[in-house]
């Protein structure tokens, strides 16, 4: 599996601990990106993670035409560039349209294509000719084995991570296939968890996205005894006075506690892996 550089730490193969991104499905100001921010941080690192900041300055696929998008480009990049500048942490981001992957990629470290968006040729295209780092979201529709036509869209991207955020299920339900996460990496690439747009409800809360955020903690544990090399979370103050994603963002409140029980089941995994790994040799020598 190949690994892929972030900020000055490793995720995928080597790496020495799991990767966080989150933050606020979408900007609501600076300071709020600040407060997440910071107290993310400072989680991850008692938690045990990297963290990567993540925040949309434009949600183009809102369910309503009249849901709040964001501050748009310039302002959002803007407050983007000030969140890593003052914390010192990466930044992430969605591109939604190929021509802003250039003035997107100044301003951060990993650019986001969305999971609607995860076959847009030029958009794709558009991302890896940047040079940095790409996220794809794995779209709702997608077989985890065809996001191999999407990595082969990205040549000259400096890292690709695959993220698995549920796939559609009916009409307005989401599912998670955990056999995903495995059948990605098989495809040379670190794998990332979405565990908040996975519990989502996609246009079931009439003009909007509903969601079960109870669920979250279930999915983040389960993708950790899987194996990932990422976890995404949204995370609000208050999620329910969000502007978008109001019913399946995080709890800050609850991150700090949840990033340590992801950890312990991943730990725990390794560790038997390990140990089941070295036994064969163990056994060849063993004295019948």
């Amino acid at each position: 599996m190949r690994s892929v550089r972030i900020g000055d730490w490793t995720v995928g193969e080597g790496a020495d601990r799991l990767t966080l991104i989150a933050g606020p499905c979408v900007i609501e100001g600076l300071d709020l990106c600040r407060r997440i921010a910071e107290q993310a941080l400072a989680a991850a690192d008692r938690a045990g993670f990297h963290y990567v900041f993540k925040a949309s300055f434009d949600k183009a696929n809102r369910t309503s035409a009249t849901s709040y998008r964001g501050p748009g480009l310039d302002e959002g990049l803007s407050i983007l560039s000030a969140v890593r500048r003052e914390f010192g942490v990466p930044v992430l981001t969605d591109l939604h349209e190929a021509w802003q992957a250039e003035p997107v990629a100044q301003a951060v470290d990993v650019l986001q294509i969305p999971a609607f968006l995860c076959r847009q040729t030029d958009l794709l295209l558009a991302a890896a000719r940047t040079g940095k780092v790409v996220n794809v979201k794995k779209g709702q529709f997608v077989a985890p084995w065809d996001m191999r036509h999407a990595l082969a869209k990205l040549e000259g991207a400096a890292g690709v991570l695959l993220t698995e955020r549920g796939v559609a299920f009916g009409y307005n339900t989401l599912i998670v296939d955990m056999r995903a996460l495995p059948q990605m990496r098989a495809l040379g690439v670190p794998v990332c968890f979405d565990a908040t747009h996975s519990v989502q409800q996609p246009s079931g809360a009439g003009g909007v996205s509903g969601g079960q955020r109870e669920y979250v903690p279930h999915l983040a544990r389960a993708a950790a005894a899987v194996g990932i090399d990422a976890l995404f979370l949204e995370t609000h103050p208050e999620p329910e006075r969000a502007l978008s994603d109001a019913a399946t963002m995080l709890p800050l409140a609850d991150l700090e506690g949840l990033l340590r029980q992801v950890r312990a089941v991943h730990e725990a995994v390794m560790a038997t892996a390990s140990s089941a790994s070295a036994r064969p040799a163990d056994a060849a020598g063993a004295t019948p």
